[in-house]
């Protein structure tokens, strides 16, 4: 299976070798037609821990690191 790669941006660096990225993306209403935003936060590694808030960072899918953490950061772009 494929691995999933999503573009989003790091909310909290808090945690070590650890941040949370919030991915947006777009849908349409079912009945109204009108489009939505919708968003969820996903923990990602980052094992240099040079990634801070306000990023534009790429997370990969990867196994499971920890309970809640199963993506790998790949590049980013600082804002």
């Amino acid at each position: 299976m494929a691995q999933r790669i999503l573009q989003g941006v790091v909310v909290s660096d808090k945690m070590e070798k650890t941040v949370v990225v919030r991915v947006d993306r777009r849908v349409r209403h079912n009945l109204y037609g009108k489009i939505m935003q919708r968003s969820k936060k996903y923990k990602a590694h980052d094992p240099n821990g040079k990634f801070q808030e306000g990023d534009f960072v790429k997370i990969r899918e990867c196994n499971p690191i920890s309970k809640d953490k199963c993506w790998i950061v790949l590049e980013g772009a600082s804002s």
